[in-house]
């Protein structure tokens, strides 16, 4: 027995784990992700999402201290 064909597009991935993040999904788009898309693919975007999310709120506390203060 072959195993399932699995072709999306990174879009496509990128939009799920995005979705994963915020937690806001339909059980029904949730299966048709599984059955579509590729593990290592997900683990990937999920990784560098993350680190982009981290690195930006690093840069986010640096540019808010680093402002000068009014009182």
């Amino acid at each position: 027995m072959n195993a399932p064909e699995r072709k999306t597009s990174w879009l496509r991935t990128i939009q799920a784990v995005l979705w994963s993040f915020v937690g806001l999904r339909k059980t029904s788009e949730s299966q048709q992700d599984i059955e579509k898309l590729n593990p290592f693919h997900i683990i990937g975007v999920a990784i560098g999402l993350a680190l982009l999310f981290v690195l930006g709120l690093i840069a986010l506390v640096n540019w808010v201290v680093a402002q000068p203060t009014g009182f």
